[in-house]
């Protein structure tokens, strides 16, 4: 029990420590720059690359870093959401030429959960099946059914 009590105490003092020592980037385009490139191996040019990415996304965007295929390094942008994979089956394409689902203004059910129980949206289907509007599902996942 001392053991565990001397660990908080020294817990403690290391956060306290640590808070006292840093320092709030903000906004700051040159500190996000600085803390990048340190954090990039002291590499200035992905240092700045993340600068801007974190510049056009702002506090509340995402930044994904993926391999590429060639030799340069770039930032690329998308407005809106992405999603890493598309309909789960090709009877949901509309438009066979573009291999797209279109859907005109449709009910948007976001799920962020993993979905493997079609009785948890029976009454929100039953619901939207009475309206004769299409729908579209975003989740997680989808297991079964």
């Amino acid at each position: 029990m001392d053991l565990k009590r001397g660990i908080d105490k020294a817990v403690a003092t290391v956060v306290a420590n640590l808070k006292s020592q840093s320092q709030e980037v903000g906004q700051d385009n040159n500190k996000i720059k600085q803390v990048a490139t340190i954090s990039a191996n002291n590499d200035e040019v992905i240092g700045s690359l993340i600068a801007q990415a974190m510049e056009k996304v702002g506090n509340d965007g995402v930044i994904t870093v993926e391999e590429a295929k060639g030799t340069e390094t770039e930032v690329k942008t998308v407005e809106g959401m992405q999603f890493d994979r598309g309909y789960l089956s090709p009877y949901f394409v509309t438009n066979s030429d573009k291999m797209e689902a279109e859907l005109d203004n449709p009910y948007i059910l976001i799920y962020d959960k993993k979905i493997s129980n079609m009785k948890e949206l029976l009454p929100i289907l039953e619901k939207q099946v009475q309206t004769g509007k299409p729908l579209l599902i975003i989740a997680e996942d989808l297991d079964g059914e």
